[in-house]
């Protein structure tokens, strides 16, 4: 099984996979948001291996935290990596562990793939096990920027989980102009 990777990003696309060379060998792995990933840039994946009948999908996560909510993700049953992936596009670990703890099935639910019944049925199977997974809760954390909320919208837009966001951004003092500020973060948030 492969479990990390470490290389240089050879191409990715807007559908969430990304190309990495390491040492010659390309390897195709599906990531949370690839427009995070630049091409030529140095990139460091901790990986989950999912090998089927007819395929070997690689899923590459900034960090291990990350990669072990995705597999957490995989024990509910509906669940499979493509919507246990989409679930992490859409919130990310720690803002999901969140949702799950309060109970709400409805916002569950908004991830694509995820019904109300599955919804709900997360929300019973992991609502004692991702309380690892929550750090303060979000209305009590800290803004990174003055103008945080119109670059974080951007920025989600963009692909970025709020998670990346937060500490990409994590002490940065941007500045007044919105244009400048929202290329800054974008230059931060692909740096974490």
């Amino acid at each position: 099984m492969i479990g990390w990777l470490q290389g240089r990003v050879v191409h990715a696309t807007p559908e969430g996979v990304v190309i990495v060379d390491v040492q010659g060998v390309g390897y195709e792995v599906h990531v949370a948001s690839s427009s995070r990933y630049l091409d030529g840039e140095a990139v460091e994946l901790f990986v989950h291996t999912s090998v089927r009948a007819d395929a070997i999908v690689l899923f590459g996560f900034a960090s291990a935290n990350d990669r072990q909510f995705f597999e957490l993700l995989l024990n509910t049953p509906g669940v499979g990596p493509s919507t246990a992936l989409a679930a992490l596009r859409t919130m990310g670990a720690e803002e999901l562990a969140h949702v799950i703890t309060s109970g709400d099935a409805k916002k569950v639910a908004t991830i694509p793939g995820i019904g109300p019944k599955t919804a709900s049925r997360i929300i019973l199977e992991l609502k004692d096990k991702v309380l690892p997974f929550v750090g303060t809760p979000p209305q009590q954390e800290e803004r990174p920027v003055s103008h945080s909320s119109t670059i974080e919208e951007a920025l989600k837009s963009l692909g970025y989980s709020v998670q990346e966001i937060r500490e990409g951004l994590a002490g940065a003092s941007l500045p007044e102009d919105e244009g400048e500020a929202l290329r800054q973060a974008l230059q931060l948030v692909r740096r974490s």
